[in-house]
């Protein structure tokens, strides 16, 4: 399988359709797909769940997506920052629903989904108000609750570099979520700063293998800061 390389962001986020839940990579800036977050909004799908590790911060990227008004839900593990006004503001007016999962299941609820398990049993969030209503059962001693695969109709993911094949190699800490969220949407689109020959590409650095990524677009690296923030 070889991955469409777009010429444009615009491109390749065409065909979101209203309603999708979209997996969004970054760690605040550190992976966030600036470019494909962009094009999503002036592409205007809205009423989107949102799967991220954050809700925005100040108000580019995904924050300006929500002030855009297209997402319904974020599902996230770190909804409040010290920037994260837009989100604060949306929550607090009732025009934004949250559903908070710590950051450890988030990441296993996705690689979850991509590697075909049903559901899985975990510690985490035991005896707190996030395991209000889900199945429990004590394991070796051991209390757990019932998590399921969190999968996305589609994956906005921020790579370094790719191969035309749609072989992904991520730099640094800017590669957080962008691996377990490739496998677990339909449909991948793929920001990379550049794209080599094919064989380019070291095999033992090869993160996310090219039957993960559907579509691939070139942007120029930036840098990113937050502007205004309260």
């Amino acid at each position: 399988m070889t991955a469409l390389l777009h010429d444009t962001c615009d491109q390749a986020v065409a065909g979101i359709q209203d309603g999708s839940t979209v997996l969004v990579g970054g760690f605040g800036f550190a992976g966030m797909p600036f470019d494909l977050i962009d094009a999503l909004i002036r592409q205007g799908a809205k009423d989107l769940t949102i799967v991220s590790n954050n809700a925005g911060n100040g108000e580019v990227g995904l924050a300006a997506l929500l002030k855009a008004g297209r997402v319904r839900k974020v599902v996230c593990s770190f909804p409040r920052q010290a920037d994260s006004y837009v989100f604060d503001e949306l929550y607090r007016a009732g025009r934004i629903a949250l559903e908070v999962v710590p950051q450890g299941n988030l990441a296993e609820r996705m690689r979850a989904a991509g590697a075909g398990i049903g559901a899985f049993f975990c510690p985490t969030a035991v005896g707190t108000p996030l395991a209000e209503g889900k199945e429990a059962r004590t394991i070796d001693g051991r209390d757990y609750v019932l998590e399921y695969p969190i999968k996305g109709d589609y994956a906005l993911v921020s790579a370094h570099r790719a191969d035309p094949m749609g072989n992904l190699v991520y730099r640094k800490t800017a590669r957080n979520f962008g691996p377990v969220m490739a496998t677990a949407a339909t449909t991948t689109i793929v920001q990379v700063n550049e794209v080599v020959a094919l064989g380019e590409l070291d095999p033992e650095a090869v993160v996310t293998p090219s039957i993960y990524v559907d579509r691939i677009v070139r942007v120029q690296a930036r840098n990113y800061t937050v502007q205004g923030a309260r």
